[in-house]
């Protein structure tokens, strides 16, 4: 099962092999791409945490359980768990995750729920959003 705090799981939907570090870069596309991308990747369970998960593990900005960006990433975790209705330690498969930002996340709002991002900018994540709202 893999372990998400909660703003990964639009971090997830948008990834396109970009990252921190080599590393980091490694394991998000082992996660994602090898994963949640795989033909039975919407049966992937996930449980949501509120601290350090599988994606941040190499992470450089890593510091134990917390991160170097602590505030903004608390910010972050908390706006997306309230727009997806995530509870901690709750458990869902990837395709529910999905369903649930396709439910509860439009195009358009990750200006908002993603503030402060330095991914934002690139425009991934967005693409991907519009993406899941047409299939």
């Amino acid at each position: 099962m893999l372990r998400f705090r909660p703003h990964h799981f639009l971090c997830a939907l948008g990834y396109q092999g970009k990252g921190y570090s080599d590393g980091f870069t490694a394991n998000m596309s082992a996660i994602v791409v090898d994963r949640l991308r795989a033909p039975d990747g919407d049966a992937t369970p996930i449980q949501v945490t509120g601290h350090a998960d599988d994606i941040c593990a190499p992470c450089p900005k890593r510091r134990g359980n917390l991160c170097t960006e602590q505030t903004s990433i608390s910010r972050l975790d908390r706006a997306h768990a309230r727009a997806l209705r995530l509870a901690p330690h709750e458990r869902l498969t990837w395709g529910e995750a999905q369903a649930r930002i396709r439910k509860h996340v439009q195009p358009g709002d990750l200006q908002t729920l993603c503030q402060g991002c330095q991914w934002l900018a690139l425009g991934l994540c967005e693409t991907a959003l519009a993406r899941l709202h047409e299939d």
